[in-house]
């Protein structure tokens, strides 16, 4: 009896161990899912903006080069590299609005998942990584069926001569075929970010950049492709980056996994994504329709030349633009995550080093390019008389970018804080207030030279743009963050 007692005595003594050592473990595996964020807010800010900005900075280099590889090589096809180039100049504003629509997905749902992190609701994130993989695949479908049918008409529509059609033909029929590899590439990727996870959304984009650099030359001149070539290589690169992303997102190695009962639309998951996203997707989507006005109203007054000399100007922006948006993207989990965790001070300090760096930058491309212009038109053609128009217009279409981090900053600040109505206004009044009007309006101004007319119209927007931002801002944020604080 005495046995029978004790050793019931010692096997509850076992099970209580048992039971304690597997709530140990349990305490000890959710302090380390929670270190594994808390990173983003306890570490200093300027180390921990390094640390994320400098792989998305490195992204946005890369993906740079990926954007503008295809040009720089087929503007240097032999004999009709300026044509070739002034055709796919009229492919952007189709390839903008391909990626205007991953903004609106992926960089709506990506904020928005950060912010859940930062309170501590990694469910709901996730039910918003499924529903914007779910909703990615949808509209590329429908991008896909547009693309293909109607490309011609569109791009006569955007600004094609007859001179130019066939080239941009060629290369939208193929780069239509991949729309939802660059789709799930660009959207999704925002997602491996927003987890702080930036050396990894870096490799994302550098696989894809380092295959199409590879390709281009192999199918542009030593299959003699040409054009078909350059899209060709896009295609492929982009596949192999979407795999990529595809299966880290699926994997144990990220906190927020692909899962198939997250798959299913929601409205009340998908819809504030999109809302969040539809400044970014207005922006990318009014560059198209801006490049679309730029494209008409060249043709028109100064023809093909004016046209392809817009190719390389677009180029030299967004050489500009994309490593401002890279800093940003390393900004964004920080204040997003800090901001719904209520730790304002720390938000406020990411802004301000965000909006330093972003002046600095802007400042010194656009001394570069007042300095050198010719150098940056040299690097997409060898055309000569394209060349030194391209110097010409550059200098005036940049006159101002210097300005730009400033707008930049602010908009990156409200899409981080959930604000969707003040980004959307932003980007509303830049483009579709200022910039379009202007584009149709200074050539009447300024009668004798029409063309230099319309390159003007770029930088007088942008003063009138970046000082409403910057009112809107200062008007705006201390209500907005306050309201963080007492949330």
């Amino acid at each position: 009896m005495v046995f029978t007692g004790n050793n019931d005595s010692d096997n509850e003594t076992n099970i209580t161990d048992i039971k304690t050592e597997k709530e140990t473990k349990t305490a000890s595996n959710a302090d380390n899912r929670s270190n594994g964020r808390e990173f983003l807010g306890t570490e200093p800010i300027g180390r921990l903006l390094f640390k994320l900005a400098v792989p998305t900075l490195s992204a946005q280099l890369i993906n740079m080069l990926y954007n503008i590889v295809d040009r720089i090589y087929i503007g240097h096809i032999p004999e009709t590299g300026a044509l070739a180039l002034t055709g796919l100049g009229v492919c952007l504003p189709l390839i903008m609005i391909v990626s205007a629509f991953a903004c609106l997905v992926g960089n709506g749902g990506a904020p928005r998942a950060s912010i859940l992190m930062g309170k501590g609701d990694e469910e709901q994130a996730e039910k918003i990584l499924g529903n914007c993989v779910t909703t990615m695949v949808i509209v590329s479908v429908i991008l896909t069926t547009i693309l293909l049918s109607s490309n011609r008409s569109l791009l006569l529509m955007f600004g094609a001569s007859e001179n130019t059609i066939e080239y941009a033909v060629q290369y939208m029929n193929i780069y239509a075929v991949g729309t939802i590899f660059v789709q799930m590439t660009l959207g999704m990727n925002a997602f491996i970010t927003a987890q702080g996870y930036a050396k990894t959304g870096m490799l994302s984009v550098l696989i894809g950049a380092v295959f199409n650099i590879i390709l281009d030359p192999i199918f542009i001149f030593g299959f003699e492709m040409g054009v078909s070539g350059a899209a060709l290589a896009t295609v492929i690169s982009q596949a192999v980056s979407c795999i990529w992303v595809m299966s880290f997102l699926s994997g144990n190695k990220s906190r927020l996994r692909i899962k198939k009962k997250n798959l299913r639309l929601s409205a009340g998951v998908i819809l504030p994504c999109l809302s969040l996203g539809s400044s970014l997707f207005i922006m990318q989507a009014s560059e198209s329709i801006l490049s679309v006005c730029f494209n008409s109203s060249l043709l028109k007054y100064g023809g093909d030349i004016a046209v392809g000399a817009m190719t390389i100007l677009t180029s030299v922006m967004q050489f500009a633009m994309l490593p401002l948006q890279g800093v940003g993207q390393g900004a964004q989990p920080i204040m997003s995550y800090n901001f719904g965790a209520a730790k304002i001070d720390r938000v406020k300090k990411t802004f301000m080093l965000l909006l330093k760096v972003s002046v600095i930058y802007s400042t010194a491309i656009w001394a570069l390019v007042m300095i050198m212009p010719g150098a940056f038109a040299a690097a997409f053609t060898s055309n000569t008389e394209l060349i030194e128009f391209t110097k010409k217009a550059l200098r005036i279409y940049m006159a101002v970018s210097c300005i730009f981090g400033i707008q930049t900053a602010c908009q990156i600040t409200f899409n981080s804080l959930g604000q969707a109505a003040a980004s959307i206004v932003v980007a509303i009044v830049r483009k579709f207030v200022l910039l379009i009007p202007m584009i149709y309006i200074m050539p009447h101004i300024f009668s004798p030279d029409k063309t230099t007319a319309v390159y003007m119209a770029e930088p007088v927007s942008d003063i009138l743009a970046v000082s409403f931002t910057a009112v809107l801002f200062f008007v705006l944020s201390g209500k907005l963050l306050k309201s963080g604080q007492d949330a």
